[in-house]
């Protein structure tokens, strides 16, 4: 901890200095400025700055914006790549590829694949299917104007209810983009990728279209990766009042998966691939397409939204068996945001219902040297889930709001299972849930706010953890949701040279969805008792020196250092088997940090590092751990709003043999569970130009 206190430290000194240094004033008569936000010309997409100030003044918990223009400064392939710098996201990459574990609060705290606990969201409307479920290949970072972030209950507002909250990956349009942008990076293991872009506005049209291919052999053996996306949305001003926007995606992507190596293997030699994945010839496949519209009409103080989508995907997945799967899933979304007046106060309300209806044909075959051989299985997976939620926000005073709202959601989970064995196993469950939430937000300052919440999460299992095809199993296993109380206060804000973002929150989960295993298979997923999830989410960034080579006061060279802290506490509680201990999977404390001189002509220089300075379990034995680890990159680069772009990138400097994430087993010294390491990459450097006009 003593590093990240030694910087915490430095941020707040220089801070202290930049306020209390004596300056000498003179009166000076000033005209009269009115300063307006910088308002979107779409009504479907609000602009970055729009989002930051309505982050602000409305959501009494953690939320924060991620700008594009930030992680664009270097390599942006990955998840992890966009979202590093999210206060409260933890993402590490399974073996720098898109899936990872992507957690928030420690939501799907197991997976290392196909998210769950979280609400993906692209403009608004999901990216999950409709039992939960999410691909992390389904998103471009090239392709995204912004990012938001809702951590916990405050995604309730896009009616999410898990106990993660939600991402909403925000596209750029025909008024965002650049009429030509041309973007290439090449990098170590023979990484190249490329995309091109265009946006333009013709009279009430807009249109935005990317075009991104990406190629890399991996650092380890058997981990090739290959994808190509297309993203593209018109808009068209109706009347004032009233605009349309039209999403279309596509996105092939094909990756080798090299599997989990023991700690004798990854300490050897951690290139090498799992044995038993290449002899499987395990990959996955995805083809995806989505189409999505919106119809939004705003007169200012009122807005309502209608949104639909359908996504059709394709699933080629060879592991221990091959996974066949073609799904359906479609669904729609009626929101009203309006401000009005409650008991003689202002007041905001967002009240709105969304849908999803999902239908798969997930058919299984015995695993040939990765091709199908006889069949095992064949499946009809229907799920349902519909949702009513509301927000409200009455402003008791100039500056402080009480938040209230709730959800009540419905869904359904439906398997048809035909098996050699001669069984017929068609079953169907059911669950409903409340989702109540209570906040206070505070404006300390018009830049700085304080808050406070309690609220309840609910997420009904999805299809990973109900069915057990093929084993000789019930064809739904009977599960409850997960649900959880949260408490959370923090506060968020910039003052002078810092900027702010704190949040503690604890909560208690019953039926946590959890592979504890069952006599038979040791993978199964169970409920369990209560655990407790509790920790802190904290970034902190400052200038530390400005001014080093120019003199003005508004357009200043300077030394900023960017920090994100993560601490979780996730663990068992008086568990009859497993006590108190912690849960495995995430590490306890993670530390990440850059230190950028940055010049206003667009230059920018510096170091950076990714820290872990503690062993984290990957069992719930607690019998294999993986060690404290410390990354060191650098960055160099010149960034423009026009003309040339350029960055050069070095990651892991050092070499570092390490493991950023694990699989998670019951005790990894019994046969058969020994491999659980995803080694991270070695030393890598990256390149890349664009051109915008």
């Amino acid at each position: 901890m003593k590093p990240f206190l030694t910087v915490f430290l430095l941020s707040l000194t220089s801070a202290s200095f930049a306020q209390t240094t004596p300056v000498k004033k003179t009166a000076t008569t000033l005209n009269e400025v009115v300063v307006t936000a910088n308002k979107s010309p779409s009504l479907t997409v609000p602009s970055l700055q729009q989002k930051k100030e309505q982050l602000a003044k409305t959501i009494p918990g953690g939320a924060g914006v991620v700008d594009a223009e930030e992680y664009k400064r270097g390599r942006a392939s990955t998840l992890k790549d966009a979202l590093d710098f999210a206060p409260g996201v933890f993402v590490q990459s399974r073996f720098g590829a898109e899936e990872s574990r992507l957690s928030i609060r420690g939501s799907g705290i197991q997976r290392t694949f196909h998210g769950r606990g979280l609400w993906l969201m692209q403009d608004g409307m999901p990216l999950n299917l409709a039992d939960g479920g999410f691909d992390m290949q389904a998103i471009e970072p090239l392709g995204t104007n912004h990012i938001e972030v809702y951590r916990g209950a405050n995604a309730l507002q896009y009616g999410g209810t898990t106990l993660g909250g939600a991402i909403n990956f925000i596209s750029n349009t025909g008024h965002t983009a650049s009429p030509f942008q041309a973007r290439f990076e090449i990098g170590s293991f023979n990484t190249r990728r490329a995309q091109i872009s265009s946006g333009f506005v013709s009279g009430n049209t807009d249109v935005y279209a990317s075009i991104t291919s990406s190629q890399t052999d991996g650092f380890r053996d058997y981990s090739e990766q290959e994808s190509l996306r297309i993203f593209a949305n018109i808009g068209t001003k109706i009347s004032a009042n009233l605009e349309n926007r039209f999403y279309l995606t596509w996105v092939d992507s094909k990756s080798q998966l090299p599997g989990s190596l023991t700690k004798a293997q990854f300490e050897a030699n951690p290139q090498q691939a799992n044995a038993g994945s290449i002899a499987l010839r395990q990959r996955r496949d995805y083809q995806l397409l989505r189409l999505a519209n919106k119809l939004t009409y705003s007169d200012g103080d009122n807005t309502l939204a209608f949104s639909l989508f359908w996504s059709w995907k394709d699933l080629d997945h060879p592991i221990f068996q091959v996974i066949d799967q073609l799904s359906n899933d479609l669904g729609f979304d009626l929101r009203y945001d309006g401000r009005n007046h409650l008991l003689g106060l202002d007041n905001d309300l967002t009240i709105g219902v969304n849908y999803m209806y999902g239908n798969a044909e997930d058919d299984r075959f015995a695993n040939v040297g990765g091709q199908r051989g006889a069949r095992l299985a064949q499946n009809r997976l229907q799920s349902m889930n519909l949702n009513f939620y509301f927000q409200d926000q009455l402003h008791l005073t100039d500056t402080l709001s009480l938040i209230f709202g709730s959800s009540v959601t419905y869904a359904n989970r439906d398997l048809n299972e035909e098996t050699l064995f001669g069984l017929n196993n068609t079953d169907r469950q059911e669950f409903w849930g409340f989702s109540p939430k209570l906040g206070l937000l505070w404006e300390v300052t018009p830049k700085a706010q304080v808050y406070f919440n309690a609220s309840r999460s609910f997420e009904p299992p999805s299809f990973g953890e109900l069915t057990a095809i093929g084993a000789g199993f019930p064809s739904l296993v009977a599960l409850k949701p997960q649900t959880a109380t949260t408490l959370e206060i923090g506060t968020r804000g910039e003052a002078e040279r810092v900027a702010w973002d704190f949040s503690y929150y604890y909560a208690w989960l019953d039926d946590e969805l959890l592979t504890l295993g069952v006599p038979g298979n040791a993978t199964l997923t169970s409920n369990a008792g209560r655990t407790i999830h509790q920790g802190i989410e904290f970034a902190l960034n400052a200038d530390l020196v400005r001014n080093l080579t120019t003199a003005s006061q508004d357009n200043y060279d300077r030394l900023v250092l960017r920090q994100n802290f993560l601490w979780n506490d996730f663990r068992f509680a008086r568990d009859a088997r497993w006590g108190d201990r912690m849960l495995p999977g995430i590490p306890p404390f993670y530390y990440r940090a850059e230190m950028l001189y940055e010049h206003p002509c667009g230059f920018y220089f510096g170091p950076n590092v990714e820290w872990s300075p503690h062993k984290f379990a990957a069992d719930l034995a607690r019998t294999t751990f993986a060690d404290p680890y410390a990354l060191l990159g650098l960055k160099l680069g010149y960034r423009t709003k026009k003309g040339v772009s350029f960055f050069v990138e070095a990651r892991n400097i050092t070499d570092e043999n390490y493991s950023p994430t694990t699989g998670v087993v019951q005790n990894a010294t019994v046969a058969g569970s020994t491999a659980v390491f995803l080694p991270g990459d070695g030393r890598a450097f990256y390149a890349g130009i664009e051109f915008k006009w």
